[in-house]
């Protein structure tokens, strides 16, 4: 049987990539020491590695294809075939942040003002770059972790990834600039992207994985209404397309199914209410294929 091999990024991504699996359809259970969950498709074989080795891992055909942050994508510089974005994270659906931070009580105000300095990150190439586009020259370390800790005393400046910014404020640290954003991608191998098979079936995957992130912000509503209310309730409705609308076997009235955002339910369901429709449902969706 052909077997399309997928790594699953390890660590902080770890639980959000399997909920998003699960809803697109693929149960993955794994031993918190395994590094290779099952999964419920006979032609997938799931490794688990750490985001910042997948890059490397893909382009050098380990795998044929995985998830990882673009992030990483730049600092290994790999060769990978990009499929497609995939905005999910570990907390929020904000994409990561790479930010030049100093300490709150430090002088420096520009990225110039660490000429000479010393700057620890775990992103070295990409800070490299960074520095030298800027035309700065400074010491750049490779931080083994708690890099927020570092300024003042063991590090004149850092460069760190964040969500929402509460762990570098926790930390009395002051943004000076955002390096790079990053969201993760699904990314493949440019040989095995070739393969009429493997391609197919990643297509296939990315598409669910798609429509499972486009439904977590979206829900279905469904409800009764009379015929006299029909034109003033199809004015209130959003929809992707048009509001399937339905008649029901008492006559004069309709069933109305439609797909809402679902930041805007609380207020919309109330105005439905005063329109006229009744029996109303609202349902969460597992995914939304365009």
């Amino acid at each position: 049987m052909k077997k399309l091999k997928i790594a699953l990024p390890k660590g902080s991504l770890e639980e959000a990539t399997f909920r998003l699996f699960n809803k697109a359809g693929f149960k993955i259970s794994v031993n918190s020491r395994s590094y290779f969950p099952s999964i419920d498709d006979e032609e997938l074989e799931v490794v688990l590695f750490r985001p910042q080795e997948m890059p490397r891992y893909v382009e050098d055909g380990v795998v044929d294809c995985g998830l990882t942050g673009y992030d990483w994508i730049c600092e290994n510089e790999s060769k990978v075939t990009e499929l497609c974005e995939l905005q999910y994270s570990k907390r929020t659906k904000n994409p990561v942040r790479w930010v030049l931070c100093v300490h709150q009580d430090s002088p420096f105000k520009k990225v110039k003002d660490l000429q000479g300095k010393k700057i620890s990150t775990e992103l070295v190439n990409v800070t490299r770059k960074y520095l030298k586009k800027n035309k700065v020259h400074a010491e750049v370390e490779f931080s083994w972790g708690a890099t927020e800790v570092k300024p003042p005393r063991l590090a004149d400046a850092i460069v760190e990834a964040t969500e929402t910014g509460s762990s570098l404020r926790a930390n009395n640290l002051r943004i000076i600039d955002t390096l790079l954003t990053s969201v993760p991608k699904f990314i493949a191998n440019k040989q095995s992207h070739k393969d009429d098979w493997k391609r197919k079936k990643m297509d296939n995957i990315v598409m669910l994985l798609q429509g499972a992130i486009r439904a977590e912000e979206k829900v279905g509503i469904k409800m009764n209404v009379q015929e006299k209310d029909l034109a003033r309730i199809l004015e209130l409705l959003p929809a992707l397309k048009k509001p399937t609308v339905s008649t029901l076997s008492a006559e004069g009235w309709y069933d109305v199914d439609t797909i809402s955002d679902e930041s805007i339910v609380r207020e919309l369901i109330p105005a439905l209410k005063k329109a006229g429709a009744s029996g109303i449902i609202e349902y969460p969706l597992n995914k939304v294929i365009p």
